[in-house]
């Protein structure tokens, strides 16, 4: 029998994909149901919660998918919510605890009803929890994923699940006479499948942008400079013979298209009408939540924070090369523990390292957990960070952002040093209960996320650093008025990382055409690598017209607008439901890690070339190697991150409190 949960993949592939484990040690067990026992005879007490089973099948789903950020954060909450749901309706009613809320059964949510004839009579609590969810999630599974590359796949795992449950995936009844289980979860599905065809995200047109239009023309990244933009300040397409989106998928012939510029109409869990602003272009609205206001423009009467920004991306791409004898400490005693963060760009400079790459990060004394020291970690500089812009890129073949956060809930969900008490107080919670209410406040968190990000990256519609850098190196150098390439909206100077190509210079050209042309010390590039399997890169001087982010040559950068950064606004959001839903800060026993195995890692040219271990021992100190890894992969500068983090702080305590009031039974 299928068992959707031992997916049998290599480790490599495993490491390919981002896939984290941290101390998954699948034989611990879950306290009894908190209900009486009179009623839920059955204790809620499996090692690992039908509704992670799920899980892990949605985040197989994810990965055979299209990439498109936003639509995965929006199908992981709905299907949270509706396992959620099924388990709420399903409380005994003279339980020790309060009645939860639904969050869409039985209630009128954003002007849409999702009718309940009556509770549920109950005789035993605990399997029809778990059947409710199962009818519920495959339902929603099949719809949400029906149009999706890997659709076979993932239907066979589902209907393998199903199966190995004891139940008939063929059972699609939403009569509730009378009220069953597998009826009910049938319906709230329906529910939640209707609620999501008016939600704003335009699923009936496959949530395809209905009226945004790019304002450049794309970038051919393997022809010299950026001769196409006309726009210095908005997102740019890319045109490759080949696009091979993060999950693998193909698209030929063409420019990929801004996804989710529209997002920002999409209807959220805990995101307030007073955290909204509405915008109009071309007469076309635009939502967008948490507004972090105008970012930096190369058209500013002083554009030094733009030009500041994106010239970081080069300098840190100059940290990419295992074999510059560069080594650093990647452990806790170093890293994390960042600063306060800065909220004025202006304010960048001082927290981010300019020329040696990281932030303002002090480290730790200690573990909390053991009292000991954390043991130092030293590696080559141009292997951490190599590993940091492949392991959080999320790609290929990956879950995206949001179904990363899951699978590290998951893996927390799953150390026995962990104690499921909701906010570290009170009773010892069963699994299914720890993971239902995990999956509902992560997946509202990372719902939010991507309304409130997509919304500001349509709206303000950014440029990613491939445009950027080139285009201002195009213009010339802004350093240096005496020289005939000077131009004020160039690229700053930075002797040893961006400087000005001379006569004699090796790659002043054979008729020194290049001359007076910006180099950059950076990463050299795709076409530096012949078998990814052998070869590494590098770094050495490239023309800056020539530059590559640290990403595959058939993807380049991400099909959508840079500001603000996804990655960041997911991840800090994630690390603070994590944090208040445990209780605790830190991860368990003071430390996450994940192991990474010399030259079986990295996809698209050859290394580590040593072993090591990513290792965080906060929530937050993960979130923030995220967002540094986006800058070290020429994906954000710092002005896509920082923004993206304060959002996501924001967006992540909010959600735990909305989920609480659903918890507590005082949301509506």
């Amino acid at each position: 029998m299928l068992n959707a949960v031992s997916i049998c993949l290599t480790r490599r592939l495993q490491w390919a994909i981002g896939l984290l484990v941290i101390g998954l040690l699948v034989g611990c067990g879950g306290d009894s149901n908190r209900a009486s026992p009179a009623i839920a005879q059955t204790p809620d007490n499996r090692s690992v919660s039908v509704a992670q089973r799920w899980n892990e099948v949605v985040l197989e789903s994810i990965r055979k998918d299209r990439v498109r950020p936003p639509v995965q954060a929006r199908n992981l909450f709905h299907i949270a919510a509706a396992s959620y749901d099924a388990w709420a309706i399903y409380t005994p009613p003279n339980s020790t605890q309060s009645l939860p809320d639904t969050y869409l059964l039985g209630k009128n949510r954003h002007d849409f009803s999702c009718s309940l004839p009556q509770r549920p009579a109950l005789t035993d609590a605990q399997p029809a929890r778990e059947e409710a969810i199962s009818y519920a999630t495959y339902q929603l599974i099949k719809h949400r994923y029906r149009e999706s590359p890997g659709y076979a796949h993932t239907l066979a795992l589902a209907e393998g699940l199903m199966r190995e449950l004891g139940y008939d995936p063929a059972y699609d009844s939403v009569d509730l006479n009378p009220l069953t289980p597998a009826a009910l979860g049938n319906y709230i599905a329906r529910c939640y499948i209707d609620y999501g065809l008016q939600d704003g995200s335009n699923e009936a047109g496959s949530h395809a942008n209905r009226y945004y239009q790019p304002g450049n023309q794309p970038i051919a990244p393997f022809l010299p400079g950026n001769p196409t933009i006309g726009d210095v300040d908005r997102w740019q397409p890319i045109t490759l013979d080949v696009f091979v989106d993060q999950g693998g998928n193909v698209i030929s012939n063409g420019a990929a298209s801004f996804v989710g510029a529209e997002w920002g109409n999409t209807l959220p869990f805990a995101l307030q009408d007073r955290d909204l602003q509405r915008y109009e272009r071309a007469g076309n609205p635009y939502a967008v939540y948490l507004d972090p206001g105008q970012p930096p423009s190369l058209k500013d009467t002083d554009p030094a924070n733009y030009q500041w920004s994106f010239a970081l991306v080069a300098k840190w791409s100059a940290h990419l090369d295992p074999a510059d004898g560069v080594m650093i400490d990647i452990s806790p005693a170093s890293l994390g523990n960042a600063a306060e963060l800065p909220r004025l760009f202006g304010d960048h400079r001082y927290f981010y390292d300019e020329h040696s790459g990281g932030a303002s990060e002090q480290g730790y004394r200690l573990n909390p957990k053991t009292g000991a020291p954390y043991a130092p970690q030293w590696v080559p500089r141009g292997d951490y960070t190599r590993v940091l812009a492949e392991f959080w890129a999320d790609g290929p073949s990956s879950e995206t952002p949001p179904g990363h956060w899951f699978k590290i809930f998951n893996g927390i969900s799953q150390d026995a040093r962990l104690a499921k008490r909701f906010r570290g107080q009170g009773q010892s919670l069963g699994s299914l209960e720890w993971d239902v209410k995990g999956y509902f406040a992560l997946g509202g968190a990372m719902h939010d996320a991507a309304i409130a990000a997509w919304g500001v990256k349509g709206w303000y519609d950014y440029v990613r650093p491939i445009s950027a850098i080139r285009a201002m190196a195009d213009l010339g150098q802004s350093s240096d008025s005496t020289r005939n390439n000077y131009h004020p909206q160039g690229i700053p100077l930075d002797p040893g990382f961006i400087e000005i190509v001379e006569f004699g210079d090796l790659l002043s050209g054979n008729r020194n055409q290049h001359v007076g042309k910006i180099k950059l010390r950076a990463w050299r590039g795709p076409t530096a690598i012949s078998d990814p399997a052998s070869d590494t890169a590098g770094v050495g001087w490239v023309l800056a017209e020539n530059w590559f982010p640290y990403q595959r040559p058939s993807f380049v950068s991400p099909p959508f607008g840079g500001y603000v950064s996804g990655h960041s606004t997911f991840s800090r959001a994630a690390a603070e439901v994590l944090t208040a839903f445990t209780g605790d800060a830190y991860f368990p026993g003071g430390l996450g890690e994940f192991p990474v195995r010399r030259n079986e890692y990295l996809v698209f040219e050859e290394g580590p070339s040593v072993d090591l271990t990513l290792q965080w021992a906060t929530y937050r100190d993960a979130a923030d190697q995220c967002s540094l890894s986006r800058i070290w992969g020429g994906i954000h500068p710092p002005m896509d991150d920082m923004p993206g983090r304060l959002m996501g702080e924001v967006i992540g305590v909010r959600a735990v409190d909305v989920a609480e009031r659903f918890f507590v039974g005082s949301a509506d």
